[in-house]
């Protein structure tokens, strides 16, 4: 157990907190919170000062290997018990209309979203969180049985900007104005203007947004024209086949991948594909930089985990050499082998 403080400051309180996370202390993170709102802190500063910068903490903590999953999970797992917490403690009424809040299909990282939907809920929304990876048709299917006034839809991961923006499409037809959020559109939000929909950097500028529908609405056209080379719908397509040629690839020239153990081949085909869905991502966008600052972020997390950052290059090299009939998509693949050479790269260490 940690020592209780008496400041009525999240920033004071904080190292408390991300103890508990640490402890998985579900308790006593609680009491942390509700110690802070029964000071008078207000419960969207608890939530935004508090408990979101602690969970980008836990993840950071997670990505340099200092945290195993099991602590990440159990670690978000307290901190929705804690925004519950805080959201039980305030219990605003609505007197406003209805928001729906949801994740893009695939999409798993719930909890940024709904920090937005409880800051949406404490001024004044009828808020109806549907979680994590909600299906496109699912969606629309909500909103034609419930009037809404706006959909906030998170994404975390540039690789599903594609369904992102089918969502968004599909929540236009049903005439339900959208605002996205999350680091899957980028720090600056150039994503979410690529596919012409509006973008809020967190979950005040979210809530702002969404009370000002002529600024909601007030959107320019996405621009897309480059999918008519069909780079993107070709690489998809033989996504299957190139993960498949890579493990054989790396088979033949790491023997010791022929020594995997179940786990590890089934870390490897993960990666194999991810490097696939970020490509097609940013053959979506025309956008090198969505896969070249994929590259770098991944080579950090495996070479904290013991994984050469030359396997990285191999498959890059390897897709590069399948995909020479694909001018965009081996652009990027160049571009991402220049990553890898770059001066002071963790993968040159």
């Amino acid at each position: 157990m940690t020592a209780p403080t008496t400041q009525a400051d999240p920033a004071q309180a904080y190292h408390e907190f991300l103890d508990a996370l640490e402890e998985a202390d579900e308790y006593g993170a609680i009491d942390v919170a509700v110690r802070l709102l029964d000071a008078g802190v207000p419960a969207e500063r608890v939530l935004l000062d508090l408990v979101a910068p602690a969970q980008s903490e836990v993840g950071e903590r997670w990505a340099r290997n200092e945290w195993s999953v099991a602590q990440e999970h159990a670690a978000t797992h307290i901190s929705e018990r804690v925004v519950a917490a805080v959201a039980a403690h305030a219990n605003p009424r609505p007197t406003r209309g209805r928001v729906v809040v949801a994740c893009m299909d695939g999409e798993w990282h719930a909890l940024p979203p709904r920090l937005v939907a409880e800051v949406l809920r404490l001024r004044g929304w009828q808020v109806t969180f549907l979680g994590a990876s909600v299906p496109a048709a699912h969606l629309v299917s909500y909103l034609h049985r419930h009037d809404a006034h706006a959909v906030a839809l998170a994404c975390a991961l540039p690789m599903r900007l594609p369904y992102a923006h089918r969502m968004i499409e599909a929540c236009r037809r049903s005439d339900v104005p959208v605002v996205v959020g999350g680091r899957g559109f980028g720090d600056d939000g150039r994503w979410a203007r690529t596919l012409g929909v509006a973008w809020a950097p967190d979950a005040p500028s979210a809530a702002d947004l969404v009370a000002d529908e002529r600024a909601l609405r007030r959107v320019r056209p996405g621009e897309l024209p480059h999918l008519a080379d069909d780079e993107y719908a070709s690489l998809v397509k033989r996504r299957g086949e190139l993960i498949d040629s890579a493990l054989a690839d790396l088979r033949e020239r790491v023997p010791s991948v022929r020594d995997y153990t179940p786990a590890q081949l089934d870390s490897t085909v993960s990666d194999l594909g991810y490097i696939v869905d970020f490509l097609a991502a940013a053959l979506y966008v025309d956008d090198s930089s969505l896969f070249t600052d994929f590259v770098g972020w991944l080579v950090e997390i495996l070479t904290s985990r013991g994984v050469p950052a030359a396997a990285v290059g191999l498959t890059l090299g390897h897709y590069h050499r399948q995909l020479r009939d694909f001018p965009r998509a081996a652009r990027f693949l160049a571009l991402g082998e220049t990553v890898l050479a770059a001066p002071g790269d963790p993968a040159r260490r």
